[in-house]
C-alpha cells in the first residue's frame, strides 16, 4: 500500500467515524471527561494522591513479581487484588464522602427540594442583628483572651454535632455569647451550633483534622475548626485563649489574625446566602406594633 492510499484510507475510516458520531456519543465523552477531572482535582486537593502513589508501587512490584515467576508472591497479591474494588473503598472512604457532599452542595443540587436539606430562609434584618452580636462578643473575648468555637451552619445541617452537645434554642446575643464561653462554664470547652440568629446547641463535640500538614502550633480548638470545615460547608470562628487571636476556616481552609471588619465582611457575605428581606405582611405588622408602642409611649 502506497502512502497515498495509506492517507486515503486513514481519511475514509475517519470519516466513517464521524458518519455515525451522534449526540449520545458527544454526552458519553463529556460525561468521561468531567468524571476524569473530577477524580484528578480531588486527587489532587486531598492526601488521597500519596494513597495513588502507593498503589502505583504495588503495580510495579506485582509486574516484577510476575516476572520472576514468584509463585507465592504472586498468590498474595492475586487474592489482593480479587477485592480490589472492596480495598479502594475503604481506602478512598473519606475522598469518596467528601465528592458526593461537595456535589450535594453544588447550585444544581441546592435547587432540588429534599428532605433533610437546609432549605430555610432566615430573614435577613434578624441575621444582620445575629452577626452584630457575635462581633461584639468575639471583641470583647479576644481582649480577654477567652477561648471560644463557634459553628455557624450553611448549607449542611448540622443537626448530629448539635444532638452531642446541651440544648438551647437561644436568640444569640453578646452577653449569651460570653457567658457560655466564660473559662468556668461547663460548656465553654466545647463549641456552640448556630442556625440563623439562634444558638441551637452548646458544648458540641466537633471532628478534629486528620491532616499531617497543619502546623503543631495549632491547637485543638484549630483543629476541630478545620476538621467540621472539611466535612460540610459551614463557617467556624475561633477565639484563640493563648493568644486572643480571631480566625475562621471554611471549606477546608484555615483564615488566621483576621481583624474585626474582615470577620464582619466575611460573616455577611457567607450567612446572607439564604435570607430574604421582610417586605411582606409582616413587616407591615410590625410597623403597626411599633407605631401602637411610640404612641402609648408618647400618651404616658
Amino acid at each position: 500500500m502506497t502512502f497515498i492510499e495509506t492517507i486515503a484510507d486513514f481519511f475514509e475510516k475517519l470519516g466513517n467515524v464521524f458518519s455515525s458520531f451522534s449526540l449520545s456519543d458527544a454526552l458519553d465523552i463529556l460525561l468521561v471527561t468531567f468524571l476524569i477531572y473530577g477524580a484528578i482535582k480531588l486527587l489532587r486537593d486531598t492526601r488521597a494522591i500519596q494513597l495513588v502513589k502507593g498503589i502505583v508501587l504495588i503495580g510495579i512490584i506485582y509486574l516484577v513479581i510476575i516476572a520472576l515467576d514468584m509463585n507465592a508472591s504472586q498468590y498474595i497479591f492475586q487474592s489482593i487484588f480479587s477485592n480490589i474494588v472492596l480495598v479502594l473503598l475503604i481506602l478512598f472512604q473519606p475522598e469518596i464522602r467528601h465528592a458526593f457532599e461537595s456535589l450535594g452542595r453544588s447550585n444544581i443540587t441546592k435547587k432540588i427540594p429534599l428532605i433533610g436539606a437546609n432549605n430555610i430562609v432566615h430573614d435577613k434584618e434578624s441575621i444582620e442583628k445575629m452577626i452584630g452580636e457575635v462581633i461584639k462578643a468575639a471583641e470583647e473575648m479576644s481582649a480577654k483572651k477567652v477561648g471560644a468555637l463557634i459553628a455557624f451552619e450553611r448549607g449542611t445541617l448540622l443537626g448530629e454535632i448539635a444532638q452531642n452537645g446541651t440544648q438551647l434554642d437561644a436568640i444569640i446575643s453578646r452577653q449569651l455569647l460570653e457567658n457560655i464561653f466564660y473559662p468556668k462554664s461547663p460548656l465553654h470547652d466545647g463549641a456552640i451550633v448556630v442556625r440563623g440568629d439562634r444558638v441551637v446547641s452548646a458544648g458540641c463535640i466537633l471532628p478534629l483534622t486528620s491532616n499531617p500538614e497543619l502546623s503543631t502550633e495549632l491547637g485543638t480548638r484549630h483543629r476541630a475548626e478545620i476538621g467540621l470545615s472539611e466535612e460540610s460547608d459551614a463557617l467556624i470562628l475561633v477565639v484563640s485563649e493563648e493568644t486572643g487571636a480571631v480566625s475562621y476556616a471554611i471549606r477546608g481552609e484555615l483564615y488566621r489574625d483576621v481583624t474585626m471588619e474582615n470577620l464582619e465582611n466575611v460573616l455577611t457575605q457567607k450567612l446572607s446566602e439564604n435570607t430574604k428581606q421582610d417586605t411582606g405582611l409582616i413587616a407591615k405588622l410590625r410597623g403597626i406594633l411599633s407605631g401602637l408602642k411610640s404612641d402609648g409611649k408618647d400618651v404616658g
